[in-house]
């Protein structure tokens, strides 16, 4: 059963993420209730790591580094 509540937002804040929501072709009420069925389900201390690593998907070097530049400071 679902139930509606109410939330605050920047009203800005609100426009960019039904935008992007649009974009992504779903609403902005399915993508909240995915987030909200994702944070809820979090264990507290544990990570997927491999759900994770997924996010960081857009992250590529482009290369590999060799040990000493990744030792750089």
């Amino acid at each position: 059963m679902l139930k509606n509540i109410t939330l605050s937002a920047d009203e800005e804040l609100i426009l960019k993420a039904r935008k992007k929501a649009q974009r992504e072709r779903t609403s902005l009420n399915a993508t909240f209730r995915r987030w909200l069925r994702q944070y809820a389900n979090k264990s507290v201390g544990k990570t997927n790591f491999r759900a994770f690593m997924a996010t960081l998907d857009y992250a590529c070097p482009g290369r590999k580094f060799s040990r000493d530049e990744m030792n750089e400071r």
